[in-house]
């Protein structure tokens, strides 16, 4: 019963030791805030699982978070690790936090708006290709919803770039997917 207890602690103490690990483009936002952080758990074998999930299968980011994470492991003791990259199910903006949304727009980023209807991680649906309807992007700067779409792509792929026409500045959109 030690032991089982002993394990429960270890993944708490993961847990809380990975929620100050920030995403290496955005540094405002942890990759727990993010959903990039999937689940933290004890393998088969006994060591430490820490599951993460890129915000694309291309992300050039997730070889820097598997080092930060194995980093931040070691930096607490926590023992044996290692990570494990899943891709299904697929991330989806649906998992960033509210509290992540706010440091975003407060960075000068304009989060997704809207749901994209996924489903939560521990489900699988099957993906459906129709057409979306345009969303309105506001400034995070001005709050104007008078913007224009300047580029599909911004600073990363998973961005695009947008200009506010009231207060003309220039910001990354953080797409819906």
């Amino acid at each position: 019963m030690k032991a089982m207890e002993a394990m429960e602690a270890t993944i708490e103490r993961a847990w809380s030791v990975l929620e100050s690990v920030p995403d290496p483009e955005i540094p405002v936002v942890s990759i727990r805030e993010l959903g990039i952080l999937r689940d933290v758990r004890h393998g088969d074998d006994g060591v430490l699982e820490v599951v993460i999930t890129p915000t694309y299968s291309g992300c050039p980011a997730m070889s820097q978070i598997a080092e930060d994470i194995a980093h931040a492991i070691d930096q607490a003791a926590l023992g044996a690790h290692r990570i494990e990259t899943v891709l299904a199910p697929a991330w989806t903006t649906d998992w960033i936090t509210d509290e992540a949304r706010d440091k975003l727009r407060r960075y000068g980023i304009a989060p997704p708006s809207g749901q994209c209807g996924h489903a939560p991680a521990e489900t699988l649906k099957p993906i459906r290709f129709a057409p979306r309807k345009q969303d309105v992007v506001a400034c995070p700067r001005c709050g104007s919803h008078h913007t224009e779409k300047l580029a599909q792509f911004g600073s990363t792929a998973c961005k695009a770039l947008y200009r506010c026409l009231d207060c003309r500045e220039p910001f990354d959109y953080f797409k819906p997917y």
